[in-house]
C-alpha cells in the first residue's frame, strides 16, 4: 500500500464551525481500496455528511425539537452559524433515532426474554412504592396505505413514573419529577416488551411491589397489562369514561343540552359511587348507535372490576391519564400532526423515539452516548 499522490484536503462540520484540513491517503492496487489513517486516528472516517457525531447530535436535536426541518435549519444557522440543508437535517435526525429505536428495540427484547426472573431474584425494596403504567395511542399520517386505503397508522405511548417522584402543586395539581416515554408504531403484541421495559427500568419487580395501570379500556391494552402486570390494579381512566358518558347522553337527547347534561352527571355520579350496576338498568341492550358514539353498556359491562374509584381515591391512587394525555400532544401532535405532514413509517418511529428521550429528560444519558458509540 503506497501513498496515493499529494495529501488529500477535507471539510468537516464541527460543533465550533467548519474545519478543513488535509490528510494523505493509501491506495492498495490489489484490493483496489484507499485508507486515510489521519481520519480513523480523529474518529471521523466514514462520517455520514462529514459531520461530527457530537454534531449530528445537536443537529437531531433540533430536528426533533423544532415543528419542522426547516424551522430547524433556522435555528441552527442562528444558534451554531453552519448552514446545512434541511434535506442533511431531515436524514441526520432520522439517523439517530434509528440508532436510539435500535438500542431500544434490543434492550426491550432482552428484557422480554428474561421476564421469568422479574420479582424472582429479590424482594421488592419499598413495598409502599406505587409504580404507575399509563397507555394510549394517537394517530400519525404516513405514506403507507392499508388495505382501506387508510394512510394513518396507530402510535402507542407507555408512560411510567412512580408516586415518590411527584409533587403536588399548591394549586391541587402535580408535577412528575422522572418519567419515562416510550413510543412505537406497530402491532400491540410488538409493542408488549416496550411496555415491560420501561416498567422494569422504572423499578418494577426491584424496588417496586405495587402496580398500577391506567388506561381508557381498549382491549389490547388490557390484554398486554394482562400478560406482563398479572398483579397489577387496572383503572379505567375516568376521564374517557366521563367522555364517553355524555357523549352517548348527546345521542340520547339530541339538541337538548340541559337533559343530556343531567343525565350524564347522574350516570358519573352513580359510577362514582359504585353503583355502576344501577346506571346498566337503564341502558337498553343491542342498542343501535352511530359511529363515534360508544355503546355505554358494553362498555361499562367490560370494565366493572375497573371502576372501582372510591376505593382507588381511599388508596390515594390516581384515576385519570392526564399525564400520558399530556405526553401524546408532546411527543407526537406537536411534531408529527403539523399541517400538511406525511411520513415514512420507519422516519416517523425515528423522530418519536429521539422527542421521547427530550420529553423524559434521557437525551444526555441516553442520545449522545447512543450516537457516539455508533
Amino acid at each position: 500500500m503506497k501513498r496515493h499522490g499529494k495529501p488529500v484536503s477535507i471539510r468537516i462540520k464541527t460543533l465550533n464551525g467548519q474545519v478543513e484540513y488535509k490528510r494523505d491517503y493509501y491506495y492498495c492496487r490489489k484490493c483496489r481500496s484507499g485508507i486515510n489513517p489521519r481520519d480513523e486516528e480523529l474518529g471521523i472516517d466514514g462520517l455520514k455528511h462529514k459531520i461530527t457525531k457530537e454534531l449530528m447530535a445537536e443537529i437531531a436535536f433540533y430536528g426533533q425539537n423544532q415543528p419542522s426541518f426547516d424551522r430547524a435549519r433556522r435555528i441552527i444557522n442562528k444558534a451554531l452559524k453552519l448552514d446545512i440543508n434541511e434535506e442533511t437535517i431531515r436524514q441526520v435526525t432520522e439517523t439517530v433515532g434509528e440508532i436510539v429505536f435500535k438500542q431500544d428495540t434490543e434492550r426491550a427484547e432482552e428484557t422480554l426474554r428474561n421476564i421469568h426472573r422479574i420479582g424472582n431474584e429479590s424482594e421488592p425494596t419499598n413495598k409502599n412504592k406505587v409504580l404507575y403504567i399509563q397507555i394510549d395511542g394517537a394517530a400519525v399520517n404516513t405514506r403507507i396505505q392499508d388495505d382501506d386505503g387508510s394512510t394513518w397508522k396507530e402510535n402507542k405511548t407507555v408512560l411510567a413514573f412512580a408516586d415518590s417522584d411527584i409533587i403536588q402543586r399548591k394549586d391541587g395539581g402535580h408535577i412528575i419529577t422522572k418519567k419515562e416515554y416510550m413510543p412505537f408504531i406497530g402491532t400491540s403484541e410488538e409493542f408488549k416488551k416496550y411496555v415491560l421495559d420501561v416498567a422494569v427500568r422504572a423499578g418494577y419487580g426491584t424496588t417496586v411491589e405495587k402496580v398500577v395501570v391506567i388506561a381508557d379500556g381498549a382491549l389490547w391494552i388490557r390484554t398486554i397489562c394482562d400478560e406482563i402486570f398479572p398483579d397489577a390494579i387496572m383503572i379505567l381512566d375516568l376521564y374517557h369514561l366521563r367522555e364517553n358518558i355524555y357523549t352517548y347522553a348527546k345521542h340520547k337527547f339530541p339538541g337538548n343540552t340541559a337533559k343530556y347534561t343531567a343525565w350524564s352527571e347522574a350516570a358519573i355520579k352513580m359510577v362514582e359511587s359504585e353503583n355502576a350496576e344501577k346506571l346498566l338498568e337503564q341502558l337498553p341492550e343491542g342498542e343501535k348507535l352511530p359511529t363515534g358514539c360508544v355503546n355505554l353498556r358494553n362498555y361499562i359491562t367490560c370494565n366493572l372490576d375497573r371502576i372501582k374509584y372510591q376505593e382507588y381515591w381511599k388508596a390515594g391512587y390516581f384515576v385519570g391519564s392526564g399525564a400520558i394525555e399530556s405526553g401524546n400532544k408532546l411527543i407526537v401532535q406537536q411534531r408529527l400532526k403539523q399541517a400538511g405532514m406525511r411520513w415514512s413509517v420507519k422516519g416517523a418511529q425515528s423522530v418519536l423515539s429521539l422527542r421521547a428521550k427530550d420529553e423524559s429528560t434521557l437525551w444526555d444519558n441516553v442520545v449522545i452516548p447512543a450516537v457516539k458509540a455508533a
